[in-house]
């Protein structure tokens, strides 16, 4: 339970300094609210389901991820909050000792969605892939979720993929499969996570 507790203290603190930092006094109530809110419900589920082991490991990746991936927690926190919000579970059993919080739904029933260490829809088979993401994400701190988003614009907007796309398993014959396995598989986080565990969507 001490690690739910420190981890939900330390987004108040980070709420309160980012508010302070923006509007004085006002800035730091607003923000020391808007930790509360995402950090609360991140440090009841991260006690609860007895995330991080009481052991050295376990201590070190609580480090990590609330310093060098702090904004990937919270990023996560955030992810995590609106889950529970519209009415989806914890995995207890999942979660313990693997210093991730996996919920039991994801957002669509196809994919796992994992952000800072929360997995939202993760199962046995596929939890290899998504612990590929927490670890680029511990590993490359406040630079992962930007390479991410500047990839995802990037192959977008410029679609260099196609040159070693495979056309003849996943062909791209509508809008939507140009995302789905055109954008989505190509980027470099999912190249990497699909070559540890997956099938590329065909």
């Amino acid at each position: 339970m001490i690690f739910g507790i420190l981890s939900a203290a330390v987004h108040i603190v980070l709420g309160a300094g980012l508010g302070a930092a923006a509007g004085g006094t006002i800035g730091l109530l607003v923000g020391a609210v808007a930790g509360l809110l995402i950090g609360a419900p991140f440090g009841w589920a991260v006690g609860s389901a007895g995330t991080y082991a009481a052991d050295v490991k376990g201590v070190l990746l609580f480090v990590v991820d609330h310093t060098w991936s702090l904004l990937n927690t919270v990023a996560g926190a955030l992810c995590l909050t609106l889950h529970l919000v519209v009415g989806h579970q914890l995995d207890r059993a999942v979660s313990q000792g693997s210093g991730r919080v996996n919920l039991v739904e994801g957002v669509s029933p196809r994919y796992a969605t994992t952000i800072g260490t929360v997995c939202a829809g993760s199962s046995p088979g596929i939890q290899r892939h998504e612990d590929v993401h927490i670890l680029q994400a511990r590993l490359l701190g406040p630079l992962y979720l930007p390479l991410v988003a500047l990839n995802y614009v990037l192959f977008t907007v410029a679609p260099v993929w196609l040159l070693w796309h495979d056309h003849s398993n996943a062909p791209i014959n509508r809008f939507t499969r140009y995302f789905e396995v055109g954008v989505y598989p190509h980027l470099w986080h999912e190249a990497i996570a699909y070559r540890i565990q997956g099938t590329p969507p065909r």
